[in-house]
């Protein structure tokens, strides 16, 4: 008999290129059927920690508060490998002080949209500079409200990193390099989890599905950036292909040693600057 898993995810080319192969049958799931649900990441954030879904994309922050209900998957992660979340504004930075990103001392104070405090991208910006105003709003409405200056700067996630250019904003600084900078690093951004109370036979068929699911898209690159385009919010094939391959990559088959350190840096970090109230314990399965 059949048993139901649903899985959730963010409705981005990205996400939609790593599950292609899942969401059309490409791979045999065995008895597992997978059940697609689509919504921002912060909702899932939230979604996760009432533990709703079986399996589901999360931010690695909002990870920090859900170790006690899912494992962390080892392929599926969005690293931002000396890129990342784009904090941009309506007029170049001011110039900084010597031996300091200039946009760092520049941002203190400002009114800064963000797409959910639980997201990486919030916690990276707190570590950046914890000294600013945040206005939550949903990701695809930052860009409008700092073109139409509702905030002073606003901190854009998914295909809003391709074109903020495009609406004449301009880049106050990439979190990816800027924490590249700090640590050596990739930017661990988000990644899957899955939930502990499946039991590890469903969830070691889980993994090996995920997994599966992503080594596919990758080797069949066109149907699955096909299947994926339909949810690029309007940034044409070019950019998608070039969004895909940006957050859907070796990291995303498996964290590696240097991808699983970054993990560990980051919520180290969140945790000693008092951002996350716990010292987290990462477990990775599959």
């Amino acid at each position: 008999m059949a048993r139901t898993i649903h899985v959730a995810h963010s409705p981005d080319s990205d996400d939609a290129f790593m599950f292609y192969a899942l969401a059309e049958g490409k791979i045999d799931t065995g008895e597992l059927r997978y059940v697609h649900e689509l919504s921002d990441i912060e909702s899932l954030n939230r979604r996760a920690l009432g533990a709703e879904l079986e399996v589901t994309a999360v931010s690695i922050h909002a990870y920090a508060y859900l170790t006690d209900r899912y494992a962390l998957l080892s392929s599926g992660s969005s690293m931002g490998d000396r890129y990342g979340p784009r904090l941009v504004g309506r007029t170049p930075p001011p110039t900084g002080r010597a031996g300091e990103p200039p946009s760092r001392q520049a941002a203190a104070g400002k009114r800064i949209a963000v797409p959910g405090k639980l997201t990486t991208a919030y916690l990276a910006l707190k570590l950046f500079q914890p000294d600013f105003v945040e206005v939550v709003l949903p990701f695809d409405q930052i860009e409008d409200a700092v073109v139409d200056g509702t905030v002073d700067l606003g901190l854009l996630i998914h295909e809003g990193q391709l074109t903020f250019q495009d609406r004449g904003l301009h880049l106050w600084t990439d979190l990816g390099e800027w924490w590249f900078g700090e640590t050596g690093l990739p930017l661990p951004l988000g990644g899957n989890v899955v939930r502990r109370d499946l039991g590890p036979a469903v969830v070691a068929q889980v993994a090996r599905d995920l997994k599966a699911s992503i080594v596919y898209a990758l080797a069949h690159r066109r149907p699955a950036l096909e299947h994926a385009k339909q949810f690029n919010r309007g940034i044409g094939d070019e950019k998608t292909d070039r969004f895909v391959g940006m957050y859907v990559n070796d990291w995303t088959v498996d964290y590696g040693e240097r991808g699983r350190e970054a993990v560990r840096e980051l919520l180290r970090r969140g945790h000693a600057a008092g951002l996350i109230p716990h010292a987290v314990q990462v477990e990775f399965v599959g």
